[in-house]
């Protein structure tokens, strides 16, 4: 279902919301730059068939409400320009709002794709609110590899990114030995999406399965 989110500074934006109300364990889903589209509605159905409580916020709607996009060269085009006209600090505030929205006493996790990954990164060093933070290839994670995390992280590239070079992911290995980094073999951008061309099936369920267990142990 959609609700209603207002953020810190009075922004008002939607979110797709689904699983229990009273979980233990809510999950902020941050969306690729194509939206909260149909793709970014399964995740958050996968992870509340799970058992969590699921917030993914429009983090379009600060420039333009009822995004989704495609997966098309246009639509690549679009969503990065959207992209663009976003400061950063404010969708902290959109990710904060969404963590709120969970319920009441849960512990709370981020789980980002594309730029999500990065929003989770920046969820997790720019803030306090969150227990773990997963991104799935964040392009923008390797140039704030000098923020610290304030919770656990883990991470997901796939090996022939091509925004991503390995070198970038070298440079975060060095900068947070901390964090728990994955590189899937042959995968490029985009590999747990299943209408994108570079979806790689068994490295999606890999990451899947990595994600869920780090979740489990973090979030209880």
């Amino acid at each position: 279902m959609t609700t209603e989110l207002i953020a810190a500074d009075g922004h008002g934006l939607a979110a797709y919301t689904a699983g229990p109300r009273d979980a233990r364990r809510g999950l902020v889903v941050a969306q690729e730059i194509f939206g909260v589209n149909r793709h970014m509605r399964r995740v958050c159905d996968a992870f509340a068939q799970q058992g969590y409580a699921v917030v993914c916020p429009a983090l379009f709607d600060r420039v333009e409400r009822g995004v989704e996009l495609g997966y098309g060269p246009e639509d690549i085009a679009r969503g990065r320009e959207l992209r663009g006209r976003i400061d950063p600090g404010k969708t902290v505030l959109d990710i904060l709002a969404a963590a709120a929205a969970l319920p009441r006493g849960a512990r709370r996790g981020i789980v980002g794709y594309c730029w999500g990954g990065t929003v989770a990164w920046h969820g997790a060093t720019r803030s306090s609110a969150f227990d773990a933070a997963v991104g799935w290839y964040g392009g923008g994670i390797a140039a704030a590899k000098n923020e610290v995390p304030r919770c656990p992280v883990q991470l997901h590239f796939g090996e022939l990114d091509g925004s991503i070079p390995l070198s970038d992911v070298a440079a975060l290995r060095t900068a947070r030995p901390e964090v728990e980094i994955h590189v899937y073999q042959g995968a490029g951008h985009g590999f747990g999406c299943e209408e994108r061309a570079d979806y790689r099936p068994d490295c999606a369920a890999l990451a899947q399965e990595r994600t869920l267990a780090f979740l489990a142990a973090h979030l209880g």
